[in-house]
């Protein structure tokens, strides 16, 4: 009888012992996650969208037509980094996320970034010698005269390999964990704000999304998911939930996105040459489109 008080006060210790470490956890995943984010933001700036331009700067001599270029090196680390991160992020959310869908994805990820590598890395060997980016596989003078004919087939098929099925596996998977972890960046507390460094990566971040979008001509794939975002910031509201710091990063680089893009699509709306490349009704010409267009020829 004596030893019954005794264990129901070692019972509540524990239970809240066991309360105040969850606590103390969901404070330390809700934290915005400046570290995550600033490297998300480095390395897509170094190493996917400075890759076609380290390709440019460096010595032809320094990188053979018949070996990896210092692009191709840029595309290996992504392929690594990018999805180390995906884990690490998911790692950190306040909800416990699907692991199969998790792995399924990263797994795709980095098939489609494999396939896509390949792609880039013949494409840019292909620029070197003359091909133009603004104009199809069969309309390309280095390519339409090509014998016999079912060469340019060959080519062709490396074009959907590398625009197509690649940035399909690639991107698909990355948006989808993205989505993913914004459903659970949700909160009960409404004075959660995002931090002054989330503001600073803030505009480098969007304008990586931008080029992203563009130029991996995803356009319909960021559309939908940012639909989705909404729908779930509404569907939390009613309930009584509101965005934490990191979902609002989120959420605000996928809104100055949708901006740039329609900048983008307004300025190069009258183009003639992009026009009959990108025809239908969803008009987003790629940037290095516009480059060798008009810009690498002056």
């Amino acid at each position: 009888m004596r030893r019954r008080p005794q264990s129901a006060a070692l019972t509540s210790a524990f239970l809240r012992a066991g309360s105040e470490k969850t606590v103390s956890t969901a404070a330390a995943q809700s934290q915005f996650h400046t570290d995550l984010w600033l490297c998300f933001t480095v390395q897509n700036w170094i190493l996917d969208f400075g890759r076609p331009i380290a390709m440019i700067i460096m010595p032809l001599e320094w990188f053979p037509l018949n070996k990896p270029s210092v692009g191709d090196y840029f595309h290996m680390a992504y392929n690594v980094i990018t999805p180390f991160l995906l884990l690490k992020l998911i790692e950190r959310s306040p909800t416990t996320l699907p692991r199969s869908a998790v792995y399924l994805c990263i797994i795709t990820f980095v098939m489609g970034a494999s396939i896509h590598l390949v792609g880039d890395s013949i494409n840019h060997r292909l620029i070197l010698s003359g091909y133009q980016l603004h104009l199809s596989v069969r309309e390309n003078p280095i390519i339409k005269d090509l014998k016999p004919a079912s060469l340019i087939d060959s080519f062709e098929l490396l074009y959907y390999y590398d625009e197509h099925l690649g940035h399909s596996m690639w991107y698909v998977p990355f948006f989808l964990i993205l989505f993913l972890y914004f459903t659970g960046c949700f909160t009960q507390v409404k004075d959660e704000k995002m931090p002054y460094s989330g503001w600073l990566l803030l505009g480098p971040s969007a304008v990586y999304y931008w080029y992203l979008i563009t130029e991996g001509q995803i356009f319909v794939l960021y559309v939908f998911t940012f639909f989705a975002m909404v729908a779930t910031v509404m569907r939390q509201r009613r309930m009584g939930f509101v965005l934490d710091s990191n979902g609002r990063f989120l959420f605000y680089n996928f809104i100055i996105t949708l901006g740039l893009v329609l900048v983008w699509v307004a300025y190069l709306w009258n183009d003639k040459v992009l026009r009959k490349k990108y025809p239908g009704i969803i008009y987003v010409p790629e940037p290095w489109s516009f480059y060798t267009l008009h810009i690498k020829g002056s």
